[in-house]
């Protein structure tokens, strides 16, 4: 068992990690929605998927983009999302793959 000092030292907080940090995005995904409190203790929803036992966040604009192509494309399998900018200023482009 660790003290706290050693755990303390190793503590790496938490964060949700992005869509874009995925090389690859299956369709056929499954998404999941929640309601969760920041630090203020307000409370807000976030979409997301799990892939390796790992949440990865959905943005709004992502979903967007995606059914625009599945409507001219309904057989598409896999995706790509690329992120520029931070904070407010977060662009986020998908890309299909097949």
């Amino acid at each position: 068992m660790a003290t706290l000092k050693e755990f303390a030292k190793e503590f790496t907080p938490s964060q949700m990690k992005n869509i874009a940090d995925l090389e690859v995005v299956r369709t056929d995904q499954e998404i999941k929605e929640e309601k969760r409190q920041n630090k203020e203790g307000e409370e807000y929803v976030v979409k997301f998927v799990v892939v390796n036992d790992e949440e990865y966040r959905v943005p709004s604009s992502v979903i967007e983009q995606l059914k625009m192509f599945l409507e001219s494309r309904p057989e598409l399998k896999t995706f790509q999302v690329k992120k520029s900018g931070q904070g407010l200023n977060t662009k986020y482009q998908v890309i299909p793959l097949d």
